[in-house]
């Protein structure tokens, strides 16, 4: 019996089980075997044949060179008024420490986890590993490669509801001729969102590979070496569809190669 390549699968310490189990079961139905890795767990990548970048925090914006957006300065764009802006100022402490306490796992930035990762595809890309870079995977693959990212993206959603579900709501146009619509087909995919970044200027050698109506793109790829795709969506949870489950066969089928 052929032996089943080694998938890394990365994710937090806390929260990501649902993503995690999904993943490995995605990884286990495209003839693989998952290996998780978080910043607890950690791996250097030897002996992995591939590697899947998960979903999660958002990416460090000092990786790429950027400040984090400041909360005063999401009171002060959507208040109005100088009455309300003085009391954005007045309760901006309880707004942090609200957001510190309850949201840190969920929305800030996971440092340890960004060095893990990052050296995890450095290592990859050195040794020929195929990638797939899931939502915030996505977005430090491109980051690596010295790419930046949106750290917003309300501006995008002016003229349309931006969505955010798990339900496959939203449509993304591939690029003919990209590795990623050779795996799913050349239609346009319908996926799921929830994200909140983007990515911004493209790294060196990434290129885009779909987007959806309003720009945003919502998958890359590194044009040299082995396989490394990045999507913004989840396929980890749209398991029934054909065409996400072909993302994961494509990952362990060039791990096998």
């Amino acid at each position: 019996m052929a032996r089943r390549p080694r998938i890394g699968v990365t994710g937090p310490d806390q929260g990501g089980m649902a993503a995690w189990l999904m993943t490995a079961w995605c990884i286990l139905r495209a003839g693989g075997r998952p290996l998780r890795i978080t910043p607890a767990r950690p791996h250097d990548g030897t002996g992995l044949d591939g590697l899947v970048i998960g979903g999660g925090a958002d990416v460090d914006p000092a990786l790429y060179g950027q400040d984090p957006l400041s909360l005063i300065r999401e009171i002060e764009t959507t208040e109005r008024g100088g009455r309300q802006r003085l009391l954005g100022f007045v309760f901006y402490p309880l707004l942090w420490l609200l957001r510190r306490t309850l949201f840190t796992r969920l929305e800030g930035e996971d440092q340890g986890r960004d060095r893990l990762e990052e050296a995890l595809i450095r290592t990859a890309r050195e040794h020929d590993l195929p990638v797939l870079g899931i939502c915030r995977g996505m977005q430090l693959l491109n980051v690596v490669h010295g790419g930046t990212l949106h750290q917003e993206l309300s501006g995008f959603y002016q003229e349309c509801p931006q969505v955010r579900s798990i339900l496959p709501r939203k449509q993304v146009t591939l690029e003919p001729d990209c590795h990623l619509a050779q795996l799913v087909g050349p239609k346009p995919l319908a996926v799921n969102a929830l994200h909140n970044q983007a990515v911004d200027r493209l790294g060196q050698g990434v290129i885009i590979a779909g987007r959806e109506p309003s720009g945003v793109v919502q998958a890359i790829e590194v044009q040299d070496g082995a396989m490394a795709i990045g999507v913004q969506w989840h396929p980890e949870f749209l398991p029934h569809k054909v065409r996400h489950q072909a993302l994961f066969r494509g990952l362990v089928d060039a791990a096998k190669r």
